[in-house]
């Protein structure tokens, strides 16, 4: 029973696991790719190679499991995986990286943040989340969203004293005081990582409808994805950048950037970000995003010396109390789903046990009247020979 009880529990926090464990490899690749872009790497070579190993490593993994029975590309089909393409690889990731070059890790986690707002409000046009404000589930998730909204805002606006030993600021750290040119930057970076929110939360929602497409190939849309974007990005990348040196890569940094952002934060995640979004919707898998914020601000204190400050502290708690809330909406809406679906099949049993009984019923009816016939027959064979006994007699 316990053996029962603990298997059942490590199955429903499958989704919880993935979800934490990508979120420290998204935190991973914002440190890195921040020393990278920091080097000089470009953020459009970078997107390139970066979908190219991913397709180089997904690939094979989609070949071997699921060439059988492969959805027909049809023109519809097409359309949506470019779609997907452009707004993940290309458009998320290019204004991303360009928003994380003018600020920092912290800030450009901290922007990003509002997404769970977005994918919630974008689900609820789409009709995938029904909003019912009479319900408390719903109340927690909206009241939720707002309150991580709110954390990641205070960590950006207010800083207050800092804590622990006091490091000196980065060039490009959101710390620091800045003015002219470097607060041009500070507000043209934070555009860019709205913009690249906003196309991060379409790409939940689109790959939510195109799962129902590819149920049983995840692997084969990730592959798909990671293909359609690297061929994207290299026309986007040869419009603006027109130096062939940008393209130059060794074994140093860049390639590390490139490898780890294709293999852990695109082919594995957008994967593993399929399972979940399958399972526990678009909604739950962004709700997670905001630990990011808070694995960055600690990686981001010790190896790239940012400032850690008291506003970071009490955002990161609004942050945790914020997607608790949500998670907890989920969890009770999920329950509700389960007992809404238990009456259908006690009505569908009923049917189904009316239909037997009544078949019982025409069998145990056909079994009397042959019953009846057998008796008359018996009955005829045996008062025949008994006239036929008399007629003999003399």
């Amino acid at each position: 029973m316990k053996m029962e009880k603990l298997s059942n529990f490590l199955e429903s926090s499958k989704p919880y696991f993935a979800m934490i464990s990508l979120q420290f490899g998204y935190a991973g690749m914002n440190i890195i790719t921040k020393v990278s872009l920091s080097r000089g790497m470009s953020h459009y070579v970078l997107v390139v190679y970066r979908h190219a190993i991913a397709t180089a490593v997904i690939a094979p993994f989609a070949f071997y499991f699921e060439r059988k029975a492969q959805p027909r590309i049809t023109f519809k089909v097409f359309m949506m995986v470019f779609v997907l393409a452009l707004l993940g690889p290309v458009i998320d990731q290019n204004f991303y990286y360009a928003g994380l070059k003018y600020t920092s890790p912290t800030f450009s986690c901290a922007m990003s943040n509002v997404l769970p707002a977005m994918t919630f409000l974008m689900a609820v046009i789409f009709r995938m989340e029904k909003l019912n404000l009479k319900k408390l589930r719903c109340q927690a998730k909206l009241v939720g969203t707002i309150v991580t909204v709110a954390g990641a805002l205070l960590m950006t606006l207010y800083q207050g004293p800092v804590l622990g030993s006091k490091h000196i600021p980065s060039h490009n750290s959101y710390n620091t005081d800045t003015t002219g040119t470097d607060r041009k930057n500070y507000f043209k970076g934070s555009m860019f990582l709205i913009i690249a929110t906003l196309a991060w939360a379409g790409l939940f929602v689109l790959q939510a409808h195109a799962l129902k497409t590819y149920k049983n190939h995840q692997l084969s849309l990730t592959s798909l994805m990671c293909f359609v974007g690297t061929l994207q990005a290299i026309a986007v990348t040869f419009v603006v950048e027109h130096k062939p040196s940008v393209w130059k890569i060794g074994f140093d940094m860049n390639l590390l950037a490139a490898a780890y952002a294709g293999i852990v934060t695109s082919s594995i995640s957008y994967y593993v970000q399929g399972l979940v979004i399958k399972k526990k919707g678009p909604v739950f898998a962004t709700a997670f995003s905001p630990l990011m914020l808070i694995v960055v601000a600690f990686m981001g204190s010790f190896i790239l010396k940012e400032n850690f400050f008291l506003g970071s502290i009490i955002g990161s708690i609004l942050i945790v109390m914020g997607l608790y809330s949500v998670l907890w909406g989920k969890h009770k809406e999920n329950i509700e789903n389960k007992v809404e679906e238990i009456p259908d099949v006690i009505k569908s049993t009923q049917v189904n046990g009316d239909a037997i009984s009544r078949m019982e019923d025409i069998e145990a009816d056909e079994i009397e009247m042959g019953k009846g016939k057998g008796d008359k027959l018996s009955s005829m064979a045996i008062t025949m020979p008994m006239k036929g006994n008399q007629d003999t007699k003399p």
